[in-house]
C-alpha cells in the first residue's frame, strides 16, 4: 500500500500540474530544457567554445544525468511503461538524452550530441497551464475537423503548380533558366509561396505576364488554409480541461469533472 501511495504521489508531480509540487516539477524542467538549448547553441561557436569548453561539458552531464533520472522516475510510475517508452513524446525523451552516453562509447558518435535540441520539444508537453488548456483543445479540434479540406487544398495547389511549371517551360525555355519541368514546377512553388529566391526569373514579356499571375495567386492561396482554420475554429465551443493525465492509457486533456478516462475508462 505504501508503494502505491508513493508511485500515485510520484505520478501527480511528474505527469500533473494541479499540485504545486506538480507545477515546480513543470519550472525545474523547463529551466533546464533552456540551459540545454543554449549549451547546444553555444558550443556551436567556435570561439565560445575554446573557451567555455569543459565548462559546458560538466553542466551538459549535469542536465543529462538529471534528465536521465527524469525518464527513469517516469517509467517507475505508471502502470504501463511500455506505453510511455514508445509514445511519441517517450521517444523524443530518450533520444535527446542518450547522445551524450553514446559520445563516450562509439566513434564519430558525438555529432547525434546535436540531437539534444530535441529537447525543446518537450516544451509542448510541460506547458499544461490550466489557462490554456482549453484554447490549445480548441485549436487542436479546430485542425483535426478541417485536416480533409487542407489536404484537397494542398492537392490542389500541387495541380496548378505541375500546369502552371509545365507552360513556363513552354514559354521561357531553358535560355532563362527554365532547363525542365521539374525546375520550372520548383520556380512556381517558390513564386506561389512568395518567397522568390531569385535563382530563376522569367525573361519573355508573356513569362513575367505569367509571373505576375502567379503572385497574386499567391496571396490567396496563403489565406485560404487560414480561413478554414479559422471556420472550424469559431465552431469549437470552449471545453474546460486539467493536466490529469491517465496512469493506465497515458491520456490526457480531461474535461475537469472529469472521474474516469475517456479512453480507457480508468478511474483517475
Amino acid at each position: 500500500m505504501q508503494q502505491r501511495n508513493w508511485k500515485k504521489q510520484l505520478y501527480e508531480v511528474i505527469y500533473e500540474a494541479d499540485t504545486a509540487a506538480g507545477k515546480w516539477f513543470d519550472i525545474v524542467l523547463l529551466f533546464l530544457i533552456g540551459v540545454s538549448i543554449a549549451l547546444v547553441m553555444l558550443e556551436s561557436v567556435a570561439s565560445i567554445e575554446a573557451h567555455y569548453g569543459d565548462l559546458f561539458l560538466v553542466l551538459e552531464w549535469i542536465i543529462t544525468i538529471l534528465f536521465s533520472i527524469e525518464y527513469i522516475l517516469r517509467i517507475v510510475c505508471i502502470k504501463k511503461p511500455l506505453k510511455y517508452v514508445f509514445s511519441f513524446y517517450g521517444i523524443i525523451d530518450f533520444i535527446s538524452t542518450i547522445p551524450l552516453y553514446l559520445s563516450y562509447f562509439f566513434v564519430g558518435s558525438h555529432v547525434l550530441i546535436a540531437f539534444r535540441a530535441l529537447r525543446l520539444l518537450r516544451v509542448f508537453r510541460i506547458l499544461k497551464l490550466v489557462r490554456f488548456l482549453g484554447e490549445a483543445a480548441q485549436l487542436k479540434e479546430a485542425i483535426r475537423a478541417s485536416r480533409t479540406k487542407i489536404l484537397v487544398f494542398i492537392y490542389t495547389v500541387l495541380i496548378i503548380s505541375v500546369i502552371l511549371g509545365t507552360i513556363m517551360y513552354l514559354v521561357e525555355g531553358a535560355e532563362s533558366g527554365f532547363t525542365s519541368i521539374p525546375r520550372s514546377i520548383y520556380w512556381t512553388i517558390v513564386t506561389l509561396t512568395t518567397v522568390g529566391y531569385g535563382d530563376i526569373a522569367p525573361a519573355t514579356n508573356l513569362g513575367q505576364f505569367l509571373a505576375s499571375l502567379i503572385m497574386i495567386l499567391g496571396y490567396g492561396i496563403i489565406a485560404v488554409p487560414t480561413g478554414i482554420v479559422t471556420v472550424e475554429f469559431a465552431k469549437q465551443s470552449k471545453v474546460q480541461t486539467n493536466t490529469q493525465v491517465c496512469s493506465n492509457c497515458h491520456k490526457d486533456d480531461h474535461r475537469d469533472e472529469a472521474e474516469y478516462c475517456y479512453n480507457c475508462g480508468e478511474k483517475l
